[in-house]
């Protein structure tokens, strides 16, 4: 659920309410009760849950032979 941002007109209070996408918004100041309205905010960025990401977890497949697949181009010599 996202954090929503709301500015009252009345009394200038600012104030956030974590809501579901589905609920109405928020009409009244808690404080005065005067008009509020929605602000467009950047909102919070990516949030990564869990253990962790590392290099390993997107690691190419490997071959039958047991080598990793080649990135290299078509006619160039794979060095190593």
């Amino acid at each position: 659920m996202p954090t929503y941002e709301y500015l009252c007109e009345s009394c200038e209070y600012a104030f956030e309410k974590f809501q579901g996408i589905n609920e109405d918004p928020i009409k009244e100041c808690p404080r005065c009760g005067g008009k509020v309205r929605k602000l467009i905010s950047g909102g919070a960025g990516l949030i990564f849950k869990g253990s962790g990401f590392y290099i390993t977890d997107y690691k190419k497949k490997e071959g039958k032979n047991g080598k990793g697949t080649s990135t290299t181009k078509k006619g160039e010599e794979k060095n190593g």
